[in-house]
């Protein structure tokens, strides 16, 4: 029954008291006793975390004040000992660890019982003696006190246990905050960052500077030539557009973490409530939560904007997807590329996991916390990256087989061939940071616990936490690592400036800053009156087969297309027929120039148009108006008057002789080789 009784008072002991502390403690963490309550007993060290979890001996001595008195008046002999053997106990040369007997904790309530009432002071909970093991000595008892060779047969090795991370108390956080470090609650990392020194944090902090600045510089030049002429960045490659908005945004974000330092990713210290500077969690910080709301949430959404644009070239090559058929699935493009970011950043908000980055400034997820690194950085970018290459790569496959199989014009082949290296080149500019920022991820996430303990051993000591126990492998971070994850955090947006950089860009910012914008996006290559023929129909066609071209219809009065379906069928035709349809085409618009008005600037109005719409019935005698005798017909006979009006009518009776004009000319200068407008322009590029 003794027995039982021991191991019952045992199990007790350990419901308020550390069940570990009490079999052995770490002998890394052994000190001389400071509390003067405990000063001159039979020993002179002891070891902190105590049985009670102060972390250091000011922090027990706060905890200690209010028996004071009744040591000073010494109600009891008993009752200094015993405090002492739970504040400040004693620290054995071979790590173990006993608690005080029972009686002795009864002797010294009842005698003290009496004074400490007078005083206020209630006896705590976790000094409840029956907590306490059943026996009757003195503390320390003399087995505590004899040298590990005569006390013991055990070796040290046999009761040393490694204690894990007791959070300092420079480091403890409101609970309510829901903060978490090392997988202990309440606790957060310290700031500025725990693994470098200062020197590395300032060079640090001006490198991720600079490059946020370039990067967007760039992003919003492509952002900036797409709004110059909007009508140039057509499916399939529109999503580059978008891709360089979002890193554009990743950039402004960075750049915004280096003007604020650290007055957002970290908390102040409070000297006056011993906490230091710690790293801001959760979303309680507001400007810290907008920053992670922002930077995570264009990341994802450019990286999902790749994959999206990988989809329109596969749907431009392999099915053979028109432009405008790839443009009507726009709205699904943008609820994928903005609905799975949104969800994700939600998630995470939810979920708690914001946490301060104290080297560039921003909050981010991941830093601290491996799972969320795992889960919402590695493996959405991991499967964007997956996705987006097999999709490309098949893309260009089917366009690679179109060049081999089907025979194709030498020039055509050099503009396909062209165009394929384009995209290749792209990609491998996008896919190498991306692919180098999942590396540093992975080895991050891989080495992390060892920087941990060696964190935790340098500073063990200074914190007065517990070290750790047969650390067998230490090391350190590179601080090259963590500057070539940000550089290519940033970089991967750059790209987006290599697709739209060409001369065309060069002179649409000339004529944008000379203030000749193109009138009502008008002419905008004669409005492109002519629509561009599908490319992947026209590689697939048969040469003897015309091709013809729609209009877009954007003239208000109508547009004829017979002038531009003679000329694209004249491009299929034998050169001798060509020759001869050519010199008829031009023939046709120089009687129509004969029957304009040139001004001043060079240009051809149409003064005689209203005179035609205007004419009487068939049969009728013909009365020009003013205008129309102001351009000089009369000076023509009745004859050729007649001819080239009846002419005009017959070929463009619900077009503007201003549009027949600009048709012609663009006829005259066209160079006939129907490829798709991406190819166009890229030839043009190059």
């Amino acid at each position: 029954m003794d027995l039982l009784w021991v191991l019952y008072s045992m199990l007790t002991v350990c419901m308020a008291i550390n069940l570990e502390a009490t079999g052995s403690h770490s002998m890394f963490t052994c000190e001389p006793i400071t509390l003067r309550m405990c000063q001159g007993l039979s020993y002179n060290t002891t070891f902190m975390p105590n049985l009670l979890n102060h972390y250091d001996q000011q922090t027990a001595a706060l905890a200690m004040e209010p028996f004071h008195p009744m040591v000073n008046l010494e109600c009891s002999t008993e009752i200094r000992p015993f405090l002492c053997a739970l504040y400040a106990p004693v620290c054995t040369e071979y790590g173990r660890v006993t608690l005080p007997c029972r009686h002795l904790c009864q002797r010294a309530k009842s005698d003290c019982y009496k004074l400490m009432d007078m005083f206020g002071v209630s006896w705590p909970d976790e000094m409840e003696c029956s907590r306490f093991p059943e026996c009757d000595e003195s503390y320390p008892r003399a087995i505590d006190l004899l040298p590990s060779s005569d006390g013991t047969e055990e070796s040290p090795s046999s009761v040393q246990r490694d204690y894990g991370f007791w959070c300092p108390r420079e480091l403890k956080i409101e609970p309510d905050l829901g903060y978490s470090f090392m997988g202990v609650r309440d606790c957060s990392p310290p700031c500025p960052n725990m693994y470098f020194r200062k020197d590395e944090l300032i060079f640090a902090r001006y490198f991720i500077g600079v490059i946020s600045i370039v990067c967007l510089s760039a992003t919003l030049f492509t952002f900036l030539t797409f709004l110059i002429d909007v009508g140039r960045f057509r499916y399939p490659e529109r999503p580059i557009i978008f891709y360089a908005v979002c890193y554009m945004m990743v950039s402004l974000v960075f750049f915004l973490g280096f003007l604020l330092e650290e007055r957002v990713s970290c908390n102040a210290a409070s000297p006056g409530r011993f906490r230091a500077a710690t790293v801001t969690q959760g979303s309680h910080n507001k400007a810290c939560t907008l920053l992670f709301m922002t930077l995570y949430f264009f990341t994802m959404a450019g990286s999902v904007w790749w994959v999206i644009l990988t989809i329109t070239w596969f749907l431009a090559a392999v099915p053979k997807w028109g432009s405008e058929a790839i443009e009507k699935k726009a709205l699904l493009f943008h609820a994928v590329a903005w609905g799975v970011p949104g969800a994700l950043t939600i998630t995470l908000m939810a979920m708690n996991k914001i946490e301060g980055d104290s080297m560039s400034g921003v909050c981010f997820v991941g830093l601290y916390d491996l799972m969320a690194l795992r889960w919402f950085l590695l493996v959405p970018l991991a499967l964007d990256v997956v996705v987006g290459v097999v999709l490309l790569l098949a893309g260009i496959a089917a366009l690679n087989r179109v060049r081999m199989e089907i025979p194709l014009e030498k020039e055509n082949q050099d503009k396909l061939v062209k165009f394929m290296i384009r995209i290749g080149v792209f990609s491998i500019l996008y896919l190498v940071p991306l692919l180098t920022v999942i590396g540093c991820y992975l080895y991050e996430q891989s080495h992390r616990s060892v920087w941990e303990t060696t964190w935790v051993q340098e500073r063990c000591r200074e914190y007065h936490i517990p070290c750790p126990f047969k650390v067998e492998k230490t090391s350190r971070p590179d601080i090259a690592l963590f500057l070539i994850k940000y550089l290519m955090m940033l970089v991967v947006g750059i790209p987006s400036v290599f697709w739209v950089g060409s001369k065309k860009t060069c002179f649409e910012w000339a004529s944008f800053f000379n203030g000749q914008r193109k009138k009502d996006s008008a002419v905008h290559e004669s409005r492109q009156v002519l629509q561009e023929p599908d490319f992947t129909q026209l590689l697939l066609r048969d040469p003897n087969t015309p091709v013809v071209r729609k209009s877009r219809g954007t003239s208000t009065q109508g547009t004829s297309t017979h002038a531009s379906s003679t000329h694209l069928a004249m491009l299929d035709e034998p050169p001798s027929a060509s020759t001869s349809r050519a010199s008829s085409v031009r023939s046709k618009s120089s009687s129509f120039h004969g029957s304009l008005h040139r001004s001043r600037d060079g240009r051809y109005t149409a003064c005689s148009y209203r005179g035609v719409e205007e004419r009487l019935p068939h049969g009728s005698t013909l009365r020009l108006n003013d205008p129309l005798q102001h351009c000089g017909v009369n000076r023509l006979d009745s004859h050729s008057r007649h001819g080239s009006l009846q002419r005009l009518e017959s070929q463009s009776r619900h077009s503007s002789v201003r549009d027949l004009s600009i048709t012609a000319q663009a006829i005259q200068s066209s160079p006939g080789n129907g490829i798709h407008r991406v190819v166009e322009e890229d030839a043009t590029k190059a």
